[in-house]
């Protein structure tokens, strides 16, 4: 018997309402990047456990890394919720259901690494961005295998095995007028799939192409935004737009505009828990639920937002299959209370490869990567963000040279309905301290920018 079917036993013998027990073993190997060598390499392993209960609608929680003191974690989350104020809109913890099974989301081969085995791939990503013109390199492997188990007193159990890999590199260079820097980044949950050669390869080319940047002389222009800088603007700007609570107290830019036009119409957004290789892809959420893809816009029409039970119990709805108790560096974790979030948040690929869409731009940049992307002013959906290296100036359809950097200012509502072009080159993107997107190259018309 788990320890999460044992502490739900016990839980029934205290005539708890509901309970709720999720354990995660996880085994995490880190590679870290400094000064263009290895500097630390380390294997950690991790078991934990998460309590939640509902009695007399009253929600509480704890958790504890002593499997075998489940009883003692139960015991203080009941004495935790006298003090707790009741929920009367809470509605029932899942039920049993039939579990998908997904594929590219498990690789023995990242299950058995070893710690020589990660230093090779890493000292790969290195190698790959070597170049004269390149001072110093930096980044981190992280490699993470876990096992995943929720069980609850409605008679579910759900048990997960997954694999992750990600990989970054930062190349810098004080060749030419001012310093520069380049980015390498690549996620996925097979090793096959995982090229370590084409993040340094990334990184060095994007580093390289930046040194001696000009002054942008355009006040505003098109902005080719590739993936990785895609990503950033989804993850830290767009997603929380379609989550059901921000949406119902009217914090979202989207807010009483469903079924209406909100960006270009071959403009599809999705959340997709299952997409192969995709770092959030999962059958079933962190609470239980199974999972599906939800389109958020289809055909530049606002479709759907997202939730878990508690938020959705709390405007009289469903959940859509968004619980999240999200892991570090990737994966889920046994927070006992989980929050709502998307899985795989994907922009659907379009028509043009980035040549094609570099040849038909006559004035503008293309921006391989953000820094600071945040909310101005989330309602109404300005944000600002700030472009520091690899940065190209485009005129008559021809990339001229590397672009000094720059601040944009803009609306994510008025980007999105001034998309010109969508790319064909859909990647996995993961920032730090983001959720996962699945991302391609985007053109946007009349934006504006600011040199620093």
């Amino acid at each position: 018997m788990s320890a999460c079917e044992r502490a739900i036993d016990y839980a029934k013998t205290k005539g708890i309402d509901e309970c709720e027990a999720i354990s995660v073993k996880r085994k995490i190997t880190t590679i870290r990047i400094t000064d263009s060598q290895i500097a630390e390499a380390k294997q950690n392993q991790e078991e934990l456990i998460g309590i939640r209960i509902i009695h007399n609608k009253k929600i509480s929680s704890a958790h504890t890394t002593i499997l075998k003191n489940y009883k003692k974690t139960i015991d203080e989350a009941l004495e935790l919720s006298n003090i707790t104020k009741s929920k009367p809109f809470w509605q029932s913890l899942p039920h049993k259901f039939m579990k998908n099974s997904l594929e590219g989301v498990f690789d023995k081969k990242l299950k058995e690494i070893t710690g020589s085995e990660a230093s090779d791939i890493a000292q790969s990503m290195i190698n790959s961005s070597e170049n004269p013109k390149i001072n110093s390199i930096s980044g981190a492997l992280n490699i993470v295998s876990e096992e995943f188990s929720i069980s609850n007193t409605n008679d579910l159990r759900c048990i997960d095995e997954a694999t992750y890999i990600s990989g970054t590199i930062n190349a810098d260079s004080d060749t030419g007028s001012i310093p520069v820097s380049g980015i390498g980044q690549a996620s996925c949950r097979t090793l096959k799939n995982f090229s370590s050669e084409q993040i340094g390869r990334d990184a060095r080319d994007m580093c390289v192409n930046s040194i001696n940047p000009k002054h942008c002389e355009f006040e505003s222009c098109s902005v080719i935004f590739e993936p990785y800088s895609v990503g950033e603007i989804l993850s830290f700007v767009l997603s929380s737009n379609f989550n059901l609570k921000t949406y119902s107290e009217t914090r979202s830019c989207f807010s009483e505009k469903i079924e209406k036009c909100v960006a270009v119409e071959n403009f599809n957004l999705i959340d997709d828990p299952h997409s192969p290789e995709g770092i959030g892809s999962k059958s079933f959420d962190d609470e239980g639920m199974p999972t599906k893809i939800i389109p958020l816009i289809e055909n530049g029409i606002f479709k759907n937002v997202y939730s878990d039970s508690y938020n959705a119990f709390k405007e009289k709805k469903e959940s859509t299959g968004n619980a999240l108790r999200s892991g570090s560096p990737m994966g889920r974790s046994a927070e006992p209370i989980p929050i709502p979030g998307t899985h795989n948040l994907r922009i659907k690929n379009g028509d043009f490869s980035e040549d094609e869409i570099i040849k038909d731009t006559k004035k503008g940049i293309l921006v391989g990567r953000l820094w600071y992307t945040y909310a101005v002013n989330p309602i109404k959906g300005d944000f600002s963000c700030t472009a520091r290296s690899g940065i190209r100036i485009i005129k008559d359809g021809e990339i001229k040279s590397s672009g000094k950097m720059i601040r944009i200012v803009h609306n994510v509502t008025d980007l999105l309905k001034n998309i010109s072009a969508i790319g064909n080159d859909a990647k996995n993107v993961l920032q730090w301290a983001s959720l996962p997107s699945i991302c391609p190259s985007i053109r946007a018309e009349g934006i504006k920018l600011t040199t620093i």
